[in-house]
């Protein structure tokens, strides 16, 4: 009898499983997989929690001063004895373990805008930090994810860290973004079909000619909000926009942004990969979108919520504090001012970027418009300084939470694109956008 050969057919990856396979330690069960993480990011806030721990162990180390990246942003400069303390623990501990990438005040931006702007993210790259929003950073196809305190030291002492055998859902956008909506519009839809648990224990996988032509700004909205519907992290496949960006950083290891593009597709997911759920959103009639109520996915076309009154505009954050959400706020605003009842503020998300808006001439419209323009900080986006709401008071915002409290007790946050937030800043309530848009 002849020989019977047996074809085993291998199953496509998703790019998820690419890197989990790529920085696989360990897989102390099918599900649970240990893997080496790439760069480990901390700020101000979860971080010493970490750090006095490790001291109390007896294990104040380090794994590698280059894979640590530091910052302090969440209340900066501190706005009290306690804050001041949480400072001074971080950058002390910056001192004493070398570690060059910490940005003190003057120097310091919101973590997920600052970090990607100094290149420190690469396609394929594990990133962690003890801050949920961590999965901003998957817009350049790595995959972010935040972690608890124990985790976090695991990761600051080993370099490595546990996840669960990744499940994707993959969501592809297609069509036209109409005048006036914005990537903010886009994930708070997606938010709203899947609900605040759509996602859970899932990475989403953004693709679509939609997201393609989406420049790394709006991929870092998208990805910076997958968290609010349960997802692990989100990202988007990495391709030229990616290695235009990234260029000034990488160009020394490529001959051309084209050999860049070709490297990164190696992350890209296979045709015949295998996802838990799909979806498919065509954006080409989508209204603006707006929060109601406490959770995310409390989302409404802005038509719905037109004459709400607003109290505050906040135009800043890891969400949608970059140059490109500043301009945009900025075209509605020039040669209009805030209403009498509304306090504007603004928040350019780093100090370049604050630069950038200064040269561009864009801090100066929002001046004239009334606008405070503060710093570089987190602050109110949690409640913790810099625009925090007295109960009864709402919050035109467009950052990414919306929680009972998130911007200060009783007060109400109607997340939105920095679009709609700077049309209620001009009428003093929930404003569609398009009646200021040439």
């Amino acid at each position: 009898m002849g020989d019977t050969t047996v074809e085993q057919t291998i199953a496509g990856q998703t790019i998820a499983e690419k890197i989990f396979a790529a920085h696989l330690r360990d897989s102390p069960t099918p599900e649970n997989m240990v893997l080496d993480i790439d760069v480990i990011m901390c700020h101000e806030i979860t971080t010493p929690i970490a750090i006095m721990d490790l001291v109390d162990k007896g294990m104040d180390r380090v794994i590698d001063q280059s894979r640590i990246k530091a910052v302090i942003d969440h209340v900066t400069p501190a706005k009290d004895s306690k804050t001041a303390t949480q400072a001074k623990i971080m950058r002390e501990w910056a001192r004493r373990h070398e570690i060059k990438d910490f940005f003190d005040v003057g120097r310091n931006g919101v973590c997920h805008a600052l970090f990607p702007e100094k290149g420190f993210i690469r396609p394929g790259n594990t990133v962690i930090m003890g801050d949920s929003h961590t999965c901003t950073h998957g817009a350049f196809g790595a995959f972010a994810a935040g972690v608890g305190t124990t985790d976090l030291e695991v990761g600051i002492l080993k370099g490595v860290c546990a996840f669960r055998k990744p499940k994707s859902m993959k969501i592809e956008v297609t069509g036209t973004l109409p005048a006036g909506v914005y990537a903010k519009d886009v994930i708070l839809k997606i938010i709203k079909q899947l609900t605040v648990n759509g996602a859970t224990d899932m990475v989403i996988e953004f693709c679509g000619p939609t997201v393609e032509e989406m420049n790394m700004s709006s991929r870092m909205t998208l990805c910076n909000m997958s968290v609010e519907a349960g997802a692990t992290s989100g990202l988007c496949l990495p391709d030229k926009v990616t290695a235009e960006y990234l260029w000034p950083f990488i160009q020394e290891d490529y001959a051309s942004i084209e050999a860049a593009v070709e490297d990164f597709s190696t992350w890209h997911s296979d045709p015949d990969a295998e996802y838990a759920e799909t979806m498919t959103l065509d954006v080409s009639d989508l209204r603006p979108q707006v929060t109601y109520d406490y959770k995310p996915d409390k989302v409404k076309d802005i038509d719905e919520l037109v004459g709400t009154t607003i109290d505050q505009v906040y135009i800043g954050s890891c969400t949608n504090g970059r140059i490109e959400d500043i301009r945009a706020a900025a075209s509605i605003l020039r040669g209009r001012t805030v209403a009498d009842s509304v306090r504007g503020i603004l928040t350019p998300a780093t100090p370049a970027i604050y630069s950038q808006a200064l040269d561009e001439g864009l801090i100066k419209i929002f001046m004239d418009a009334g606008f405070c323009v503060l710093n570089p900080t987190c602050g109110a986006c949690l409640g913790m300084s810099s625009g925090v709401l007295a109960e009864g008071e709402s919050c035109a915002s467009t950052t990414n939470r919306n929680f009972n409290g998130r911007m200060g007790k009783g007060g109400m946050v109607h997340l939105m694109s920095p679009l709609s937030a700077a049309a209620a800043a001009v009428t003093g309530e929930i404003t569609d956008p398009a009646q200021f848009i040439n």
